[in-house]
Protein backbone atom coordinates (compact mmCIF):
# COMPACT_ATOMS: atom_id res chain seq x y z
CA UNK A 1 0.00 0.00 0.00
CA UNK A 2 0.69 3.39 -0.82
CA UNK A 3 0.36 6.62 1.22
CA UNK A 4 0.39 10.32 -0.73
CA UNK A 5 3.91 10.63 -0.75
CA UNK A 6 3.99 7.36 -2.77
CA UNK A 7 6.07 5.31 -0.60
CA UNK A 8 5.65 2.20 -0.14
CA UNK A 9 4.24 0.74 3.08
CA UNK A 10 5.16 -2.73 5.13
CA UNK A 11 2.09 -2.61 6.97
CA UNK A 12 0.36 -6.11 7.23
CA UNK A 13 -3.14 -5.08 5.23
CA UNK A 14 -6.43 -5.98 7.52
CA UNK A 15 -8.36 -9.16 6.74
CA UNK A 16 -11.39 -6.85 5.40
CA UNK A 17 -9.36 -5.00 3.19
CA UNK A 18 -10.33 -6.25 -0.20
CA UNK A 19 -13.62 -7.84 1.19
CA UNK A 20 -16.69 -6.52 -1.03
CA UNK A 21 -19.23 -4.28 1.28
CA UNK A 22 -22.36 -3.20 -0.73
CA UNK A 23 -23.03 -0.98 1.77
CA UNK A 24 -20.52 1.34 0.37
CA UNK A 25 -20.93 0.69 -3.27
CA UNK A 26 -22.50 3.92 -4.10
CA UNK A 27 -19.41 5.66 -3.12
CA UNK A 28 -17.00 4.00 -5.57
CA UNK A 29 -17.66 6.74 -8.40
CA UNK A 30 -15.89 9.23 -6.29
CA UNK A 31 -13.03 9.77 -8.65
CA UNK A 32 -11.27 12.23 -6.20
CA UNK A 33 -11.99 10.27 -3.50
CA UNK A 34 -14.83 10.37 -0.56
CA UNK A 35 -13.67 12.66 2.17
CA UNK A 36 -14.39 10.80 5.62
CA UNK A 37 -13.56 12.60 9.01
CA UNK A 38 -12.92 11.10 11.94
CA UNK A 39 -12.23 12.30 15.76
CA UNK A 40 -9.84 10.64 18.14
CA UNK A 41 -10.71 11.41 21.94
CA UNK A 42 -8.90 9.93 24.88
CA UNK A 43 -6.40 10.68 27.70
CA UNK A 44 -3.10 10.19 27.15
CA UNK A 45 -1.59 7.01 27.50
CA UNK A 46 -4.89 5.01 26.02
CA UNK A 47 -2.76 4.18 22.54
CA UNK A 48 -4.83 6.86 20.10
CA UNK A 49 -1.61 7.04 18.16
CA UNK A 50 -0.72 3.79 17.61
CA UNK A 51 -4.57 2.69 16.75
CA UNK A 52 -4.12 5.83 14.45
CA UNK A 53 -1.59 3.76 12.65
CA UNK A 54 -2.63 0.73 12.47
CA UNK A 55 -5.95 1.69 11.02
CA UNK A 56 -4.16 3.68 8.47
CA UNK A 57 -1.69 0.40 8.35
CA UNK A 58 1.06 3.03 8.04
CA UNK A 59 3.85 5.54 10.51
CA UNK A 60 1.13 8.39 10.53
CA UNK A 61 2.06 9.21 14.11
CA UNK A 62 5.42 9.67 14.65
CA UNK A 63 7.43 8.39 17.70
CA UNK A 64 7.52 11.34 20.17
CA UNK A 65 10.35 11.06 22.03
CA UNK A 66 9.64 10.40 26.05
CA UNK A 67 8.93 14.08 28.17
CA UNK A 68 11.61 15.38 30.60
CA UNK A 69 10.20 13.35 33.99
CA UNK A 70 11.07 16.33 35.75
CA UNK A 71 8.22 17.69 33.71
CA UNK A 72 5.79 15.08 33.97
CA UNK A 73 4.18 16.34 36.15
CA UNK A 74 3.06 19.69 34.03
CA UNK A 75 -0.23 18.89 32.16
CA UNK A 76 -0.02 19.96 28.38
CA UNK A 77 -3.26 21.83 27.31
CA UNK A 78 -5.58 20.37 24.49
CA UNK A 79 -4.72 20.30 21.24
CA UNK A 80 -6.21 19.92 17.98
CA UNK A 81 -4.14 17.84 15.81
CA UNK A 82 -4.69 16.96 11.93
CA UNK A 83 -3.40 14.40 9.80
CA UNK A 84 -4.69 13.10 5.74
CA UNK A 85 -4.66 9.77 4.39
CA UNK A 86 -5.02 9.10 0.86
CA UNK A 87 -6.42 5.39 1.30
CA UNK A 88 -7.85 2.76 -1.10
CA UNK A 89 -10.45 0.10 0.52
CA UNK A 90 -11.96 -2.37 -1.57
CA UNK A 91 -11.76 -0.21 -4.67
CA UNK A 92 -12.76 3.05 -3.17
CA UNK A 93 -10.65 5.69 -2.54
CA UNK A 94 -11.06 7.42 0.74
CA UNK A 95 -9.66 10.76 2.01
CA UNK A 96 -9.23 10.17 5.66
CA UNK A 97 -8.66 13.17 7.92
CA UNK A 98 -7.81 12.70 11.27
CA UNK A 99 -8.54 15.12 14.10
CA UNK A 100 -6.37 13.76 16.97
CA UNK A 101 -7.04 15.80 21.02
CA UNK A 102 -3.47 15.24 23.03
CA UNK A 103 -3.98 16.37 25.96
CA UNK A 104 -7.34 15.65 26.61
CA UNK A 105 -8.01 14.83 30.24
CA UNK A 106 -4.84 15.37 31.60
CA UNK A 107 -6.22 18.29 33.85
CA UNK A 108 -8.39 18.03 37.46
CA UNK A 109 -10.78 20.38 35.40
CA UNK A 110 -11.59 19.28 32.12
CA UNK A 111 -14.50 21.64 31.52
CA UNK A 112 -12.22 23.60 28.89
CA UNK A 113 -11.82 20.28 27.06
CA UNK A 114 -15.48 19.80 26.74
CA UNK A 115 -16.02 23.51 25.46
CA UNK A 116 -13.20 23.60 22.97
CA UNK A 117 -14.32 20.05 21.93
CA UNK A 118 -18.09 21.48 21.17
CA UNK A 119 -16.44 24.76 20.01
CA UNK A 120 -14.64 22.85 17.47
CA UNK A 121 -18.07 20.33 16.31
CA UNK A 122 -20.08 23.54 16.23
CA UNK A 123 -17.58 25.94 14.20
CA UNK A 124 -17.59 23.38 10.88
CA UNK A 125 -21.40 23.02 11.07
CA UNK A 126 -21.37 26.87 11.00
CA UNK A 127 -18.96 26.82 7.88
CA UNK A 128 -21.16 24.87 6.33
CA UNK A 129 -24.79 26.54 7.08
CA UNK A 130 -22.51 29.92 6.01
CA UNK A 131 -22.05 28.01 2.74
CA UNK A 132 -25.86 27.18 2.09
CA UNK A 133 -26.68 30.68 2.72
CA UNK A 134 -24.17 31.88 0.13
CA UNK A 135 -25.65 32.99 -3.14
CA UNK A 136 -23.13 31.88 -5.25
CA UNK A 137 -21.12 28.54 -3.95
CA UNK A 138 -17.95 27.63 -3.05
CA UNK A 139 -17.01 24.47 -5.65
CA UNK A 140 -13.81 23.87 -3.65
CA UNK A 141 -15.77 24.43 -0.10
CA UNK A 142 -14.52 21.65 2.02
CA UNK A 143 -16.82 19.93 4.30
CA UNK A 144 -15.06 19.23 7.52
CA UNK A 145 -17.79 18.08 9.87
CA UNK A 146 -16.93 14.85 12.12
CA UNK A 147 -18.44 11.90 10.28
CA UNK A 148 -17.14 9.62 13.56
CA UNK A 149 -15.85 10.46 17.16
CA UNK A 150 -14.73 8.06 18.42
CA UNK A 151 -13.82 8.03 22.38
CA UNK A 152 -11.46 6.09 24.09
CA UNK A 153 -12.18 4.79 26.99
CA UNK A 154 -9.85 3.69 29.74
CA UNK A 155 -9.70 -0.30 30.89
CA UNK A 156 -10.34 -0.14 34.60
CA UNK A 157 -12.55 -2.46 34.41
CA UNK A 158 -15.36 -0.74 36.63
CA UNK A 159 -17.59 1.30 34.88
CA UNK A 160 -17.92 4.13 32.95
CA UNK A 161 -16.11 7.56 34.73
CA UNK A 162 -17.78 10.97 35.11
CA UNK A 163 -15.10 12.16 32.55
CA UNK A 164 -16.66 9.47 30.28
CA UNK A 165 -20.08 9.83 30.92
CA UNK A 166 -20.30 14.12 30.68
CA UNK A 167 -18.16 14.16 27.49
CA UNK A 168 -20.54 11.58 25.50
CA UNK A 169 -23.76 13.40 27.07
CA UNK A 170 -22.30 17.09 25.90
CA UNK A 171 -21.34 15.79 22.43
CA UNK A 172 -23.65 13.49 21.45
CA UNK A 173 -25.98 15.51 19.30
CA UNK A 174 -22.86 16.69 17.90
CA UNK A 175 -20.98 13.70 16.79
CA UNK A 176 -21.61 10.14 15.79
CA UNK A 177 -20.25 8.72 18.69
CA UNK A 178 -18.67 5.21 18.40
CA UNK A 179 -17.11 3.95 22.11
CA UNK A 180 -14.11 2.12 22.32
CA UNK A 181 -12.44 0.04 25.28
CA UNK A 182 -8.51 1.19 24.81
CA UNK A 183 -6.01 -1.29 25.52
CA UNK A 184 -8.45 -4.38 26.00
CA UNK A 185 -5.81 -6.97 25.96
CA UNK A 186 -5.05 -5.29 29.78
CA UNK A 187 -8.23 -7.39 30.60
CA UNK A 188 -8.79 -10.96 31.07
CA UNK A 189 -11.51 -12.12 28.56
CA UNK A 190 -13.99 -12.30 30.98
CA UNK A 191 -12.95 -9.07 32.61
CA UNK A 192 -13.74 -7.24 29.16
CA UNK A 193 -17.00 -9.18 28.92
CA UNK A 194 -17.99 -7.71 32.20
CA UNK A 195 -16.50 -4.53 31.54
CA UNK A 196 -18.87 -4.07 28.62
CA UNK A 197 -21.97 -4.77 29.96
CA UNK A 198 -21.20 -2.45 32.63
CA UNK A 199 -20.27 0.57 29.96
CA UNK A 200 -23.63 -0.34 28.11
CA UNK A 201 -25.74 -0.34 31.11
CA UNK A 202 -23.90 3.20 32.09
CA UNK A 203 -25.34 4.26 28.67
CA UNK A 204 -28.58 3.12 28.83
CA UNK A 205 -28.70 4.41 32.24
CA UNK A 206 -27.40 8.04 31.68
CA UNK A 207 -29.34 8.30 27.91
CA UNK A 208 -26.25 8.83 26.38
CA UNK A 209 -26.38 8.83 22.57
CA UNK A 210 -23.82 6.87 21.03
CA UNK A 211 -24.11 5.40 17.68
CA UNK A 212 -25.91 2.48 17.68
CA UNK A 213 -26.34 0.73 14.04
CA UNK A 214 -30.33 1.45 13.02
CA UNK A 215 -32.07 -1.29 13.39
CA UNK A 216 -34.59 -2.67 10.37
CA UNK A 217 -37.59 -1.55 12.15
CA UNK A 218 -35.95 2.28 11.67
CA UNK A 219 -34.87 1.47 8.19
CA UNK A 220 -37.46 0.02 5.66
CA UNK A 221 -34.88 -0.42 2.91
CA UNK A 222 -32.15 -2.63 5.14
CA UNK A 223 -32.14 -5.82 4.23
CA UNK A 224 -32.38 -9.27 5.89
CA UNK A 225 -27.91 -9.30 5.92
CA UNK A 226 -27.68 -5.90 7.10
CA UNK A 227 -30.42 -6.13 9.43
CA UNK A 228 -28.50 -9.47 10.69
CA UNK A 229 -24.79 -6.93 10.49
CA UNK A 230 -26.16 -4.42 12.47
CA UNK A 231 -27.32 -6.45 15.46
CA UNK A 232 -24.28 -8.37 15.61
CA UNK A 233 -22.41 -4.82 15.96
CA UNK A 234 -24.40 -3.69 18.43
CA UNK A 235 -23.66 -6.31 20.55
CA UNK A 236 -19.92 -6.16 20.24
CA UNK A 237 -20.12 -2.89 21.57
CA UNK A 238 -18.10 -0.63 22.56
CA UNK A 239 -15.53 -2.10 20.48
CA UNK A 240 -12.80 -3.85 22.48
CA UNK A 241 -9.00 -2.35 20.74
CA UNK A 242 -5.63 -3.38 20.38
CA UNK A 243 -3.57 -1.15 18.82
CA UNK A 244 -0.02 -2.61 17.32
CA UNK A 245 2.40 -1.67 14.51
CA UNK A 246 4.92 -4.77 15.25
CA UNK A 247 5.27 -6.90 12.32
CA UNK A 248 6.04 -10.77 12.19
CA UNK A 249 6.13 -13.70 10.04
CA UNK A 250 3.14 -15.93 10.25
CA UNK A 251 2.93 -18.77 7.37
CA UNK A 252 4.01 -16.72 4.77
CA UNK A 253 2.08 -13.61 5.96
CA UNK A 254 2.82 -10.18 7.89
CA UNK A 255 1.01 -10.42 10.94
CA UNK A 256 0.36 -7.16 13.25
CA UNK A 257 1.29 -8.67 17.03
CA UNK A 258 1.24 -7.91 20.56
CA UNK A 259 4.08 -9.99 22.28
CA UNK A 260 3.85 -10.88 26.18
CA UNK A 261 5.67 -13.40 28.48
CA UNK A 262 2.37 -15.33 28.36
CA UNK A 263 1.48 -15.63 24.49
CA UNK A 264 0.83 -12.83 21.99
CA UNK A 265 -2.06 -10.98 20.83
CA UNK A 266 -2.79 -10.64 17.17
CA UNK A 267 -4.68 -6.87 16.32
CA UNK A 268 -6.41 -8.35 13.58
CA UNK A 269 -7.69 -11.47 14.92
CA UNK A 270 -11.59 -11.43 15.26
CA UNK A 271 -10.47 -13.87 18.71
CA UNK A 272 -8.19 -11.17 20.50
CA UNK A 273 -10.01 -7.58 19.51
CA UNK A 274 -12.47 -6.06 18.05
CA UNK A 275 -10.14 -3.85 15.53
CA UNK A 276 -10.66 -5.00 12.44
CA UNK A 277 -14.34 -4.93 12.88
CA UNK A 278 -14.20 -1.39 13.64
CA UNK A 279 -11.79 -1.14 10.66
CA UNK A 280 -14.67 -2.53 8.68
CA UNK A 281 -17.30 -0.08 10.12
CA UNK A 282 -15.69 2.61 9.67
CA UNK A 283 -13.83 2.56 6.06
CA UNK A 284 -16.47 0.88 4.78
CA UNK A 285 -19.26 -0.62 5.38
CA UNK A 286 -21.04 2.01 7.76
CA UNK A 287 -19.16 4.94 6.06
CA UNK A 288 -22.25 5.77 4.13
CA UNK A 289 -24.23 5.47 7.14
CA UNK A 290 -22.11 7.65 9.65
CA UNK A 291 -21.92 10.37 6.66
CA UNK A 292 -25.47 10.53 6.34
CA UNK A 293 -26.77 10.60 10.06
CA UNK A 294 -23.88 13.76 9.79
CA UNK A 295 -25.90 15.30 7.37
CA UNK A 296 -29.46 14.43 7.68
CA UNK A 297 -29.85 14.21 11.55
CA UNK A 298 -27.29 15.60 13.26
CA UNK A 299 -26.85 18.83 11.55
CA UNK A 300 -30.60 19.39 10.87
CA UNK A 301 -30.92 19.28 14.48
CA UNK A 302 -27.76 21.95 14.95
CA UNK A 303 -29.04 23.85 12.25
CA UNK A 304 -32.59 23.77 13.38
CA UNK A 305 -31.32 25.07 16.83
CA UNK A 306 -28.87 27.87 15.49
CA UNK A 307 -31.54 29.50 13.15
CA UNK A 308 -34.20 29.40 16.04
CA UNK A 309 -31.73 30.66 18.34
CA UNK A 310 -32.16 27.66 20.84
CA UNK A 311 -28.75 26.50 20.76
CA UNK A 312 -27.65 25.83 24.22
CA UNK A 313 -24.41 25.26 26.18
CA UNK A 314 -22.83 21.94 26.16
CA UNK A 315 -25.42 20.31 23.54
CA UNK A 316 -27.66 18.96 26.22
CA UNK A 317 -29.34 15.98 25.12
CA UNK A 318 -32.90 14.99 25.84
CA UNK A 319 -33.60 11.50 28.10
CA UNK A 320 -35.61 10.15 25.01
CA UNK A 321 -32.37 10.75 22.14
CA UNK A 322 -30.70 7.74 20.56
CA UNK A 323 -28.43 7.27 18.26
CA UNK A 324 -30.61 5.35 16.34
CA UNK A 325 -33.72 7.28 17.05
CA UNK A 326 -34.02 9.48 14.04
CA UNK A 327 -33.62 13.81 15.08
CA UNK A 328 -36.22 15.48 13.84
CA UNK A 329 -35.48 18.76 11.93
CA UNK A 330 -35.97 20.40 8.75
CA UNK A 331 -34.37 19.65 6.11
CA UNK A 332 -32.33 22.09 4.52
CA UNK A 333 -30.50 21.86 0.60
CA UNK A 334 -27.05 20.11 1.59
CA UNK A 335 -23.78 20.88 0.80
CA UNK A 336 -22.21 18.19 -1.51
CA UNK A 337 -18.53 17.40 -0.22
Amino acid sequence: MRDGSGEDNNVAPSVYSHVSRPGSHRYKNAKKGLPFNLMLIGESGLGRSTFLNTLCERAVVPTTNVPNPEQAHIAEPMQFKHYSVDMDEDGMKIILNIIDTPGFGNGTDNETCFNQIQEYLETQFDEVLGEENRIKRNPKFKDSRVHALLYFINPTGHSLREIDIELMRRLGNRANIIPVVARSDSLTPRELVLFKQRIMNDIAAYNIPVFNFPNSEEDDDEDDETAEENSELRAMMPFAVVGCEEIVNEDGRPVRVRNYPWGVVQVDNDEHSDFDRLRYVLLNSHIGDLRDRTQNDIYELYRTEKLSGNTVAGAAVSDNSSAHQPIMAARSHPVVA
